[in-house]
């Protein structure tokens, strides 16, 4: 398709739109993307090829299903809302190796629905209300995913990718680091968009790895640690562990393993790594 008729131009996605009488659903977060530069960007963070197999989640009108469509083998386009498959299925229609998936990606199954064995690339322009929720969704529920690239608000793409010691660095950068390298692939500001968001976007790519960064007894419960040292960021460490009383940690038990730690008792949650919360989890789990 010449790139003239495809979606990513505006004119294109102001036709569709008016064809169907389409409303933007403020419950789904829909903003669809109006830039082919930026979608190309998405493409190449995703490292899309013919060999792959896509999953893209929340495909809209079908905007960048149809340059995802052109790039990969295969295409499952996973929609929610039920008024966008009518669209979709006239705006797809030159391309026979897409499948859309009238669902909620958060009950969807992609084993299922990829075969046993089989692998996948995750691509979306995620609705922000609900980004965390899918993202961590897709990482700890083990989704055969190679990769899982996403447009995201900026602020959170910022979050997944922070360090220690950073004001942004908390429990969705540990557990997004636990389970995926990072890369920060754009910044997409709102005229991007229809319509446009109040806020600023960016592409993040989250590579899967195979194995875990740190080794830890227990995972479920470092997570827990982490969580309980975050919920009161200015505090001591000690102090937002000894708070959380579904932990049963004592002021005195976290001083001692901060203590054998070689850290200082007062330290505070956020210039804590990855591996050092796996060497307290450890010693202080149950």
């Amino acid at each position: 398709m010449d790139d003239r008729e495809k979606l990513s131009n505006p004119q294109v996605t102001i036709q569709t739109i008016q064809k169907y009488g389409f409303q933007f659903q403020k419950r789904y977060g829909q903003n669809f993307l109006i830039d082919d530069h930026v979608i190309r960007k998405i493409l190449r963070a995703a490292e899309i090829t013919k060999e792959d197999t896509v999953v893209e989640i929340g495909p809209g009108i079908g905007t960048l299903t149809q340059y995802l469509a052109e790039a990969a083998g295969k295409v499952y386009a996973v929609e929610i809302d039920a008024k966008l498959l009518p669209i979709l299925a006239d705006t797809l229609s030159s391309y026979d190796n897409v499948e859309v998936i009238h669902e909620d990606i958060l009950k969807c199954d992609l084993k299922q629905l990829l075969g046993e064995g089989n692998r996948c690339k995750i691509v979306a322009n995620l609705p922000y209300y609900i980004t965390t929720p899918i993202i961590m969704g897709l990482l700890e529920g083990q989704v055969p995913a190679e990769s899982i690239t996403v447009m995201v608000q900026k602020e959170v793409a910022e979050r997944m990718d922070a360090g220690p010691g950073s004001k942004i660095y908390g429990a969705l950068s540990l557990a997004v680091q636990y389970y995926a390298d990072t890369y920060l692939a754009a910044n997409v500001p709102p005229n991007c968009f229809m319509p446009r968001p109040a806020v600023g976007s960016a592409v993040i790519r989250l590579t899967r790895r195979t194995e875990p960064p740190v080794p830890v007894k227990d995972d479920e419960w470092m997570f827990r640690l982490i969580r309980a040292s975050f919920n009161e960021r200015r505090k001591m460490l000690v102090n937002g562990l000894r708070n959380e009383p579904t932990l049963g940690i004592t002021k005195e038990a976290a001083e001692a393993a901060l203590t054998e730690m070689g850290l200082p008792v007062t330290v505070r949650g956020e210039t804590l790594s990855l591996a050092q919360f796996a060497a307290l989890s450890d010693l202080l789990s149950v």
